[in-house]
């Protein structure tokens, strides 16, 4: 007994750590925000925009080098050296090898270049901010490319129960065709017909179940799923409340999405910086002056000095001032003005048609929220139309007033009522969803 739960046991812990777990929409989105590939390529293209922005700022300091360069010497027919007296008696040697080394400090300071650094450091800092603003529109996209695929994933899920459920009824259906024929009452041929619709009942859930797992294999890619572990969603309750709630305004939604898009933000911020560009340009007119100064010394293995004493000897100091005016620079200058000021338009043009961009996109959104949310009213009338409909040709073909064509038909017409209804009903709740994520709620909450 005691090995009998302890086999209990483990079977339910193994259990539980298989279990198959159920991704809300949220997850979806918080997951894929942490992993997905573009986003994180997106932010480390910020990172490397802040390394620019790091660069430029240093640009502003004095650079400093310090050098050292040692070499040896050969002459082959040297005939003239060093004489010594030593105890009297003259000593003459020649080095015909001898050792040079030198050493320095540089030091150079761009005094003023017609404010080029100062600009770079705020065409850097912009280009940051930009690449944030990157960042944060690739979010978007992937949080509203998830919310698609998830919602088409409830819509099908729920279309499989349909589905579903017309099989069963053509299944049965079948089943009385079956002892009609018995009784003589049908013919096989109309038999046969009815078993052409069970089996196309069951192709029709068989499709549906391959959407619905492409859509899921889709969302699985999204949030860069690797492993070879089973992938589902959690199915929330959903009202025909939520389809039949406020649509927001068009054009508030639009005014909105204008303060708060990171694409529109972007592309104001592209016009300063090409504002600072032509003046980067326009730099190149102007006279760069450059302070410099550097000490060194240096010592020779031939000098009688100690090398001590001729690293103090040798020393020596240098400062300057430069100024450089350009007169003539085959027309770079003047090219680089021109071009900057293409960019400065061609910025102009792109926050244009951002905006435009923009607002077609929630003009779709906005015109199917309300071609669905109709189409959803108009469709909840007709599956209470078609039911009642279908139930009484159901019950008037039992009794042999129908025949199998008219059965057929309004069993037909119900599915696609049904089919319809679930359809607008999500496809409305989708784009109003995303009309407040426009304006700037969550995606996940409204």
């Amino acid at each position: 007994m005691k090995k009998l739960i302890i086999l209990l046991t483990a079977v339910c812990a193994t259990h539980a750590a298989t279990a198959q777990k159920q991704w809300t929409l949220e997850d979806c989105i918080s997951y894929a925000l942490q992993n997905n590939i573009t986003l994180q390529k997106a932010k480390l293209q910020q990172l490397s925009a802040a390394e620019d922005l790091k660069g430029s700022q240093a640009a502003l300091l004095p650079s400093m080098s310090a050098g050292s360069n040692q070499s040896i010497g050969y002459s082959p027919w040297k005939d003239a050296g060093i004489a010594t007296v030593t105890n009297g008696q003259v000593n003459s040697k020649v080095n015909k090898s001898y050792y040079n080394g030198s050493y320095s400090v540089n030091a150079q300071w761009t005094v003023w270049n017609g404010n080029r650094n100062h600009n770079n450091i705020k065409v850097n800092a912009l280009a940051e901010q930009q690449a944030e603003l990157t960042a944060a529109e690739t979010a978007n996209s992937i949080q509203e490319r998830i919310a698609q695929l998830y919602v088409q994933c409830l819509y099908l899920n729920e279309a499989i129960k349909v589905s579903q459920s017309s099989l069963e009824t053509s299944r049965k259906n079948e089943e009385r065709g079956q002892q009609m024929v018995e009784v003589g009452k049908m013919s096989k041929a109309d038999l046969s017909q009815l078993t052409a619709q069970r089996a196309t009942d069951e192709y029709n859930v068989v499709e549906a179940q391959s959407q619905l797992a492409n859509y899921k294999l889709q969302l699985k890619q999204q949030l860069e799923l690797t492993d070879g572990e089973a992938f589902d969603i959690a199915v929330p309750p959903t009202t025909d409340e939520q389809a039949l709630a406020d649509i927001p305004a068009l054009q508030d939604v639009y005014e909105q999405a204008l303060l708060g898009r990171p694409e529109i933000e972007s592309s104001r911020l592209a016009i300063e910086s090409s504002k600072l560009n032509l003046s980067i340009a326009k730099a190149g007119r102007l006279p760069t002056i450059n302070l410099s100064g550097g000490f060194g010394t240096s010592t020779n293995s031939l000098s009688s000095n100690s090398w001590g004493t001729q690293m103090k000897t040798n020393f020596d100091m240098s400062g300057g001032l430069s100024l450089s005016i350009p007169i003539f620079d085959q027309r770079q200058t003047k090219t680089a003005v021109s071009k900057a000021r293409i960019q400065q338009q061609q910025a102009l043009l792109d926050l244009q048609d951002k905006q435009k961009q923009l607002y077609q996109t929630i003009e779709g959104y906005w015109l199917d929220a309300h071609t669905n949310q109709q189409k959803f009213r108009a469709a909840q009338l007709s599956v209470d139309s078609e039911q009642q409909s279908y139930d009484l040709l159901s019950e008037q073909f039992r009794l042999g007033l129908k025949n199998i064509v008219e059965l057929m038909t309004g069993k037909d017409k119900l599915l696609q009522a049904q089919q319809n209804r679930l359809q607008s009903k999500y496809m409305t709740i989708l784009n109003r969803q995303l009309l407040l994520f426009y304006k700037g709620s969550v995606v996940t909450k409204e």
